[in-house]
């Protein structure tokens, strides 16, 4: 049976629904897979409710044989990562499908014609609108359970890209980072405290959430555009999305893991936000909030939460790299986790040759259990 293609509307929910739901479909009975939370995939996808697009345009298309889904792609340019990287490329992401190389042949051929008809001359993914959105195809770790800002895919994709010409554009690790049984490890006590002095640092704790909203909420973001700005293929927020990402995560944040460091002037020099897992609420929610999903995520976030705990963000001011900042975040953390019954962190992707951020877990018990990768292909 052929394969055909349709373009969705991004304003019919009907099909962004067909779109949105087709991975929890595929991966409905895979244990180590978890779901999107629909409603923030719907709000992805909206341009009316993504500042992304600002500065990305985006279409996305359903693979059918007869009338039946078998592969998605979105296929988009994010024109603020073109001009910073000076390339004309146009980028896919939120990619599946069946294992037949006829739907994957057919699904990046078309996000190649898009590209092409858009002007650009190379494309690269999976990637997302921005570095908050998940990226990279899962190359190692099938076997162990996939976090909630992460990609999981069957093993076969990387033979399906692969097989089509794409090679490796970058590649990010992940860490399992096992909580000290005895608390702070003593050396990293030492120097953390010796940077403290050193640098006339401290760190700061909130409780009300507002309060971080009104105090540091824009300065975190705007720490993170700095701190991440040389990292492969980073865009800088805008104002837009700073907003609107204060307003998402900020309420939800547990501020007993909000680490804040700051200097003599109470200017941010580093952040480390991290919250439970939500992996196995996602399961169990099924992807979805309504009707009862809501009740697993927030007995996971509030009453009863999961042993692991997700290493969301870790930033330093760029002066302040290299030099042990970051031992500050788990000097804080650390004692909270412990109190709080955490077993293990799960570290967010980390570029494979980024020796920075890799060296602050020397002090712990860690292994790298995942790896995904970036694919790159020039357009003809």
């Amino acid at each position: 049976m052929a394969v055909t293609i349709k373009l969705i509307d991004k304003n019919n929910k009907k099909d962004l629904k067909t779109f949105i739901r087709f991975n929890y479909e595929l991966y409905k009975d895979n244990p180590y897979s978890v779901p999107d939370l629909y409603e923030d995939m719907l709000n992805t996808f909206t341009p009316k409710k993504n500042a992304a697009f600002e500065f990305c345009e985006a279409d996305y298309f359903l693979a059918y044989k007869g009338d039946k889904v078998v592969g998605r792609i979105a296929a988009f340019i994010n024109k603020r990562a073109n001009e910073t990287w000076h390339k004309k490329e146009v980028r896919f992401g939120w990619v599946d499908f069946i294992d037949d190389y006829e739907v994957s042949k057919a699904l990046f051929d078309t996000a190649i014609k898009w590209g092409k008809e858009h002007g650009m001359d190379s494309i690269e993914g999976p990637l997302g609108f921005t570095d908050f959105d998940a990226e990279g195809m899962l190359v190692e770790g099938f076997d162990q359970l996939s976090t909630m800002a992460t990609i999981y895919n069957y093993p076969y994709y990387q033979k399906h890209i692969e097989q089509y010409g794409f090679e490796k554009g970058a590649d990010w690790v992940e860490f399992k980072i096992f909580i000290p049984e005895n608390g702070i490890p003593e050396k990293h006590r030492r120097i953390s405290e010796i940077i403290m002095k050193k640098y006339d640092l401290r760190i700061i704790k909130y409780k009300s959430k507002k309060a971080i909203s009104r105090d540091y909420g824009q300065a975190i973001f705007n720490l993170m555009n700095e701190a991440y700005a040389p990292l492969y293929g980073y865009s800088a927020l805008s104002e837009g999305q700073i907003q609107q990402y204060i307003k998402m995560y900020l309420p939800i944040v547990d501020s007993r893991m909000l680490s804040l460091v700051v200097d003599k002037d109470d200017k941010l020099v580093a952040v480390g936000l991290s919250m439970p897992s939500l992996s196995l609420a996602l399961q169990k929610s099924h992807g979805k909030l309504l009707p009862f999903g809501w009740y697993h995520l927030i007995k996971a976030l509030f009453i009863k939460h999961a042993k692991v705990i997700d290493l969301l963000l870790v930033a330093v001011k760029p002066e302040y790299q290299n030099k042990g900042v970051n031992a500050l975040l788990f000097y804080d953390l650390i004692p909270i986790y412990k109190k709080m019954g955490f077993v293990y962190a799960e570290s967010n992707p980390e570029l494979e040759m980024n020796g920075k951020v890799q060296s602050q877990w020397s002090y712990f018990r860690c292994e790298q259990h995942k790896r995904r990768r970036a694919y790159i292909k020039a357009i003809n």
